[in-house]
């Protein structure tokens, strides 16, 4: 009888006591959320009751089993699997607050920060933080497992013996990788580039959809993904159209015939763009910036208070000069001259 009575009493005097403290545990929380309603990260630590539960759990059998006298020779083997499980909900554990903690600073940062260009960056550098932390606390809850192995330990052994060669092989192998990861925190603290920003990669026109520690991806506008690893960013030159505020100043060129009345279609792009819905009141102009034996170029500017609404100022401003060149003035439209024109007769 004592030898059922023991067991039960330590793995079910473990699953209450566990139950118990998270319970309370859980109860202290949601009174610290109900007095502080403007901060969530007490809301946010509820979701670690589950393996806050597993690791008492575990802790309080880890310590309690050889009372139980379940096994003999095989305690080892037995308290070898309660470790691996002990480091395994500690990791889970450590991750869940680690989130909370971030989610919490996004939060308040987004619920204070009026500039969306910084609330972006903020976002993108917790984004990283949050997956650097999660590979960290992942690589030493393996690396502690590992350790439990006797063979692994002999294994690390010789591999410091010749730590030399093989930090030389290692070194040249994650040259790419660490390449990367520093990358990509140059990019989180540095400023460079933020999720939601508009971008041109290549002359791909897009928008930061997602930023990691190895790579980054981009939506363009007809909504394909482009992935592309952030070292690109650190080493090669790109448009960042959102950074230091998204107005902008957009350009149409118009190659037309000399005799192109430049009065008139000045007054009328003044006409198109002051009637636009995109065009910002800040500014516009029309000028004739080169000559060719057969025609003229012109360039008519506009602002725009996004780069979306440039594109689509540039694209009206382009459209109605066309059709107003083709019918109500079609001899400015670039011509190939054969024969000489007659005096006071238009070809």
């Amino acid at each position: 009888m004592e030898a059922v009575l023991r067991p039960v009493i330590v793995f079910g005097g473990a699953a209450v006591v566990a139950w118990a403290v998270a319970w309370a545990v859980d109860r202290l929380l949601v009174r610290m959320d109900r007095r502080r309603p403007q901060t969530p990260l007490w809301g946010l630590l509820r979701q670690g009751r589950v393996p806050l539960m597993a690791v008492l759990f575990v802790a309080l059998v880890r310590g309690f089993f050889g009372s139980t006298k379940l096994v003999g020779n095989g305690r080892e083997r037995v308290d070898l699997w309660l470790t691996l499980i002990m480091i395994a909900a500690s990791a889970w554990l450590v991750l869940r607050a680690s989130d909370a903690v971030i989610e919490t600073a996004a939060a308040k940062y987004n619920g204070v920060a009026h500039d969306p260009a910084r609330a972006r960056r903020v976002r993108t550098q917790l984004t990283l933080m949050r997956r650097l932390v999660t590979t960290v606390v992942i690589v030493v809850a393996v690396a502690a497992m590992l350790l439990q192995f006797d063979g692994m330990r002999a294994l690390g052994t010789s591999m410091l013996a010749s730590a030399g060669v093989l930090g030389i092989v290692a070194g040249i192998a994650a040259q790419s990788t660490l390449s990367n990861l520093f990358a990509g925190l140059s990019i989180a603290f540095g400023d460079m580039v933020r999720i939601g920003d508009t971008v041109i990669i290549d002359g791909e026109y897009g928008v930061v959809d997602e930023i990691t520690v190895s790579y980054l991806v981009v939506l363009t506008w007809d909504e394909r993904r482009i992935t592309m690893p952030v070292s690109y960013f650190t080493n090669k030159p790109f448009q960042n159209w959102s950074r230091g505020g998204q107005q902008m100043t957009g350009t149409v060129y118009l190659h037309l015939d000399h005799t192109a009345p430049i009065s008139e279609l000045r007054a009328k792009t003044e006409e198109i763009v002051r009637a636009s819905d995109h065009w910002d009141g800040r500014s516009w102009s029309l000028m004739v910036t080169d000559t060719t034996p057969s025609t003229i170029e012109v360039r008519a500017a506009m602002t725009a208070r996004t780069p979306d609404d440039i594109w689509f100022l540039r694209c009206e401003v382009r459209e109605e000069l066309i059709a107003w060149l083709r019918d109500k003035c079609p001899s400015a439209l670039p011509r190939l001259r054969t024969t000489p024109e007659l005096p006071g007769k238009e070809l």
